[in-house]
């Protein structure tokens, strides 16, 4: 029998592997996952609605960023369970920034009130 010896293939033969399979598409978006944009917003807002949001215990995801420095908006990720949708998540959670804030400026105002009702009537040297 006779052998002869391999060559290796020409060089302009390039021998490539398959290309990889596609790559499935993105799932869908669901409503218990949602990302908002808060306008004209920086951290404080952020932070409080992360908060609020966190409170929650249908709330299993929630975190903020701010895309840059000089950009005046928020973007909120919020992911639930399953038993509330996103949206009504956040919804909760804003209203309950409102009732908090309400009731802070609603203290803050007796607490005034009861300052004033406490201060001696101004001398009539105090009044010129």
């Amino acid at each position: 029998p006779h052998c002869e010896a391999l060559s290796p293939p020409p060089p302009f033969l390039v021998f490539l592997p398959p290309p990889p399979p596609p790559l499935p598409p993105p799932p869908a978006m669901s409503v218990y996952e949602k990302t908002f944009t808060l306008k004209d917003e920086d951290h404080t807002m952020g932070n409080a609605v992360r908060y609020m949001l966190n409170k929650n215990p249908q709330v299993s995801l929630c975190g903020y960023s701010v895309p840059h420095p000089m950009e005046t908006s928020v973007n909120v990720r919020v992911q639930t369970s399953g038993e509330v949708t996103a949206t009504a998540a956040m919804r909760d959670a804003l209203l309950d920034i409102i009732s908090v804030c309400d009731h802070v400026n609603d203290t803050f105002d007796a607490a005034v009130s009861a300052h004033a009702a406490k201060q001696p009537a101004p001398m009539e040297a105090d009044k010129k």
